[in-house]
């Protein structure tokens, strides 16, 4: 194990450890590498350096990724680990109604949509989905 991946694991265990084992088995069958490679980035080069706090960090994730409306899934792992380096859920629902300004309202209601599933999540009260064959 090389160390930009050491160090990825050590702070992803930190946001969310269950959220990056999700994505491991989701592509581990198609692509490998893949979840090394983006963890090595994000959470080995980017997210372990000293300059921000990872509450700091995740403040700037979940503003990001409401502004993209397109990110649920991601969203959703985000607002749990915003909870987990913590951020409140009061905090959690005005950076994503702050994003209403900059990204519109439709985005910003779809992050209040995955900020309620997150919650559920977090709660043990998110309803299982049906599966699909």
């Amino acid at each position: 194990m090389d160390d930009r991946y050491k160090i990825a694991l050590e702070t992803v265990a930190k946001i969310n450890e269950a959220g990056s084992k999700r994505i491991e088995d989701a592509v581990g069958a198609i692509a490998p590498d893949f979840h090394r490679l983006i963890m090595s980035f994000a959470y080995g080069d980017i997210n372990s350096r000293p300059a921000l706090d990872l509450k700091s960090r995740e403040i700037a994730t979940i503003a990001a990724l409401t502004a993209m409306a397109n990110a649920r899934p991601q969203l959703e792992a985000h607002i749990v680990g915003g909870l987990s380096v913590g951020l409140t859920r009061e905090e959690i629902v005005e950076i994503i109604m702050q994003m209403a300004v900059y990204a519109g309202v439709p985005a910003s209601l779809n992050g209040m949509m995955a900020a309620r599933a997150a919650f559920a999540t977090v709660d043990g009260t998110a309803k299982k989905k049906p599966a699909q064959d």
